[in-house]
């Protein structure tokens, strides 16, 4: 059976912040439950590059991402599913033990490949594709995150099957291309609010305007970037973001990852009680997966602190 045949009906629930009574309804629709492997955002992301593979007998997939990454992740497991040759390269040195991530994706059967980080930076490039070809043969390239035109139709279904009125969209990114499948999604209407990981992230107002107008071939302006939230960089946390997501469970009952929708939630709880979202409105904050970072998270920190997770 494939996978991505009928998108995956998720619950839509109610959400209760921590020391937070402030009237703004705040519903999470709830994607991490997507899949096991395939979860959140990825799932939408990788459709469309898996059916193109499919249609045109591809049988090489090639892909990058950081050591951590939720991408690789799910990446892996979908080139096991589908019988792909899946290859990872990865951002820096190979490092022992190896991480939980790496491990999965590495039990998964895809080939992994180290590069610098000043050659990764180089990703892009069509002299690094033209290596990659004359090492590996004929492949599909799929970028960073999944991040392309094939990834933003896959994010454009996220809203779909919403049985709620909402005014407001919140979501996390990285690299952008969920927040543009989601904005090109409501064609100007309601209002999303993204909330990047990374430092020094206004270059996703751009990166996000350009996968819109890649997809819509329209720009549209009902969106923002929330940019004080990423604790100091992509997979940098502080105390009170452990704290937060510790108590966020006890009162929800659903597992955030401290990368992404952990900040992203944080800072939706920090953006009510500053009154940027008005009294008596609702917002829907869409869950994208990636808890697989909890274990990654555990590993870089050694399993500290001891009270979380």
């Amino acid at each position: 059976m494939n996978i991505f045949e009928n998108n995956p009906i998720v619950p839509i629930q109610k959400i209760t912040f921590p020391g937070n009574d402030i009237p703004v309804n705040v519903f999470m629709k709830r994607d991490d439950l997507t899949d096991i492997f395939i979860s959140g955002n990825k799932y939408y992301k990788l459709k469309y590059n898996v059916q193109y593979a499919l249609e045109n007998n591809i049988k090489r997939l090639i892909s990058f991402g950081g050591a951590y990454s939720n991408h690789i992740h799910a990446f892996s497991y979908v080139c096991r599913l589908f019988g792909f040759e899946g290859i990872g390269i990865i951002r820096g040195e190979l490092t022992y033990p190896i991480n939980p991530t790496l491990k999965f994706a590495s039990e998964n059967g895809m080939k992994i490949e180290y590069v610098s980080r000043s050659e990764y930076r180089l990703k892009h490039t069509d002299e690094f594709k033209s290596k990659l070809k004359e090492k590996y043969g004929e492949f599909l390239y799929v970028p960073e995150g999944g991040s392309n035109d094939l990834a933003i139709k896959g994010a454009v279904e996220i809203l779909d099957n919403i049985d709620i009125e909402y005014d407001y969209v919140a979501l996390a990114a990285g690299t952008g291309g969920t927040a543009a499948g989601v904005i090109s999604s409501l064609k100007g209407e309601k209002f999303v609010y993204v909330f990047p990981v990374l430092k020094g992230s206004e270059f996703l107002r751009g990166e996000i305007t350009n996968f819109v107008n890649l997809h819509s071939f329209a720009t549209y302006n009902n969106f923002d970037l929330i940019k004080d939230y990423h604790f100091g960089g992509y997979a940098k946390t502080k105390p009170e973001l452990f704290d937060f997501i510790d108590e966020f469970y006890n009162l929800n009952d659903i597992h955030l990852d401290p990368v992404y929708t952990g900040k992203m939630m944080f800072g939706l709880n920090e953006s009510i009680k500053s009154g940027l979202i008005p009294e008596g409105k609702t917002v829907l904050a869409i869950h994208t997966g990636g808890l697989q970072g909890i274990e990654g998270m555990k590993h870089r920190l050694g399993n500290q602190p001891e009270n979380y997770f």
